[in-house]
């Protein structure tokens, strides 16, 4: 298996993220207050991205290990016409293999430690696997859940600069973790999303931000998408680029 094959796991942040935008945007005027931030964002995140459904665009997955980027990979995207986000595959130049250390006379060292390598991939690609659920449980956030951590006083609405709300949301999900969500209530717009949350354990952390970006005619789609595996030393970055409307 190869880092390469990693990019697997690391899709299904992409579609999970794009899933939620394609619940995303034109919430109406909100006059102010955690109340009206928080209608605002019910309201936006269950009337639908249609215009972005007219654009292609290009995704560029990257992940590194301990800051090392270890694979990348581009995918050509549009909405098909079940709604969904159909992925086509751009051809990469094939990475060349670094040679494999071993010493001459060490009979089976190599190949050991090839397997231990292989070991550590597999178990790289679980966790990332099991991240990426978890996230999924988070994006897109559910509004029955947000009107129940509402009701629960677990919401609270901070005004920020230019109009725009800081939805931060705790215990949505589990005890002890958090879900922000940037909002600019007058224009509708969802701005970002932030997700701080674990796996079994609570220093198991997991964190996910994403960056919201419009284009001429107000679309909206997710300009990056950072996974931060902190436990297994694993970022993952996901960059939306060269829009262009879909030809007919």
């Amino acid at each position: 298996m190869t880092w390469r094959q990693m990019t697997t796991a690391a899709a299904a942040v992409a579609v999970l993220v794009m899933s939620s935008l394609a619940q995303a945007q034109q919430a109406p005027p909100a006059a102010g207050g955690k109340a009206d931030a928080v209608a605002a964002l019910k309201q936006s995140l269950q009337q639908g991205l249609a215009k972005a459904k007219g654009y292609e665009w290009v995704e560029t997955t990257i992940i590194s290990l301990k800051g090392e980027e270890k694979a990348r990979k581009q995918n050509r995207c549009y909405y098909g016409a079940d709604g969904k986000v159909q992925k086509i595959p751009i051809e990469q130049p094939a990475a060349q293999e670094k040679p494999q250390g071993g010493r001459p006379g060490r009979r089976g060292g190599g190949a050991l430690k090839e397997k231990v390598v292989e070991n550590k991939k597999d178990e790289m690609q679980e966790y990332m696997k099991s991240a990426a659920a978890l996230i999924h449980s988070y994006v897109p956030p559910k509004p029955e859940q947000i009107q129940a951590a509402k009701d629960a006083g677990r919401v609270k609405a901070t005004p920020q600069s230019g109009g725009a709300v800081s939805v931060a949301i705790s215990e949505y999900l589990q005890p002890g973790d958090a879900l922000t969500i940037g909002l600019e209530p007058a224009a509708g717009k969802l701005l970002s999303l932030a997700v701080n949350t674990y796996l079994d354990k609570k220093e198991d952390t997991v964190t996910l931000d994403v960056k919201m970006n419009t284009l001429a005619d107000g679309a909206l789609y997710a300009a990056e998408t950072k996974l931060d595996a902190k436990a297994k030393n694993i970022t993952v970055v996901i960059q939306n680029t060269g829009h262009r409307p879909v030809s007919k």
